[in-house]
């Protein structure tokens, strides 16, 4: 296998560098399709029953069909892992409308693609981890629920990728959108917690957030840990004026925050941060230990 990765495809799992798909796919041509991000530790991939749910969630909600049952689905990732040459590593699960004709109607669209991919993924190295990010607020604002709803996690990712653009032309690791109405929404790929007098907020989905299988096990862990947290509304002035801050995602795990807009944030990585990373990589070692 190519170090590259591997990927399934079509019944059967070959050297990333190998996988072809029809140039026809709506999946490429319109990015019509969702996806989901899965990491995998000891062998096992973790919280899969979580990323299952939320794809099919997001499946029904732009009206595709799954191509085999969750179970089936679970299977097939369970194979791509076994297969990978390491214990560790990111899985991306994908469903596309598949082939059709040019257009943008889908209902031609009669065999939808699964592809799950197995390959290394690091958002960040460690030593940036370590000593934490720099973030900036973008431009480019979270698109709302009447457009596109951010919980859904489809192939659509352009919104994005120009707020990463952004981080890049500034000198920064990532930027932080805002919703229409200038509230806090999520980091481009990643979603954001801060801290303030020892409580831990975090922006509610309503104002742009995806509902982050991180970011749920966080507030899972904040409350194992007794640290006080809430969703809540936040404007720039909070993140400003925050004693920490992290960023949570599958893809990120989690990452400290050291400076946002150019303005150092206290600690980093803070109290809070430092407790529940911790928490985190326990989770991970009772969760995903291999069984027996």
């Amino acid at each position: 296998m190519t170090a590259r990765g591997i990927c399934w495809l079509d019944g059967e799992i070959r050297p990333l560098d190998q996988a072809r798909i029809p140039v026809t796919d709506h999946g490429l041509l319109y990015g019509d399709g969702v996806f989901e991000g899965i990491r995998f530790y000891h062998g096992r991939p973790f919280l899969l029953a979580e990323h299952l749910t939320r794809l099919a969630d997001s499946a029904r909600a732009i009206a595709l069909r799954l191509p085999r049952p969750l179970a089936e689905i679970a299977d097939i990732v369970h194979a791509v892992v076994a297969a990978y040459p390491g214990p560790a590593g990111y899985l991306r699960l994908i469903v596309t409308r598949g082939p059709g004709p040019l257009g943008i109607d889908p209902t031609p669209c009669q065999t939808p693609n699964l592809i799950v991919i197995a390959a290394p993924l690091a958002l960040v190295d460690e030593a940036r981890r370590r000593r934490g990010v720099r973030l900036v607020t973008a431009t480019t604002r979270r698109l709302g629920p009447d457009g596109l709803d951010p919980r859904i996690k489809s192939l659509n990712y352009l919104n994005a990728v120009l707020a990463r653009l952004e981080a890049h032309h500034a000198g920064a690791d990532e930027a932080v959108l805002l919703n229409a109405r200038g509230h806090l929404a999520e980091g481009t790929a990643d979603n954001l917690f801060l801290a303030r007098d020892s409580v831990l907020l975090t922006p509610p989905v309503t104002d742009g957030a995806l509902a982050g299988i991180t970011r749920s096990l966080l507030l899972t862990l904040a409350a194992e840990l007794d640290i006080p947290a809430r969703e809540q509304s936040l404007a720039p002035y909070d993140l400003y004026t925050a004693d920490e801050c992290l960023l949570t995602g599958t893809g990120a795990e989690l990452i400290p925050v050291r400076e946002v807009d150019g303005r150092p944030l206290p600690h980093c990585p803070g109290p809070l941060t430092t407790r529940l990373m911790a928490a985190f990589r326990a989770r991970i070692d009772t969760l995903a230990q291999p069984a027996g």
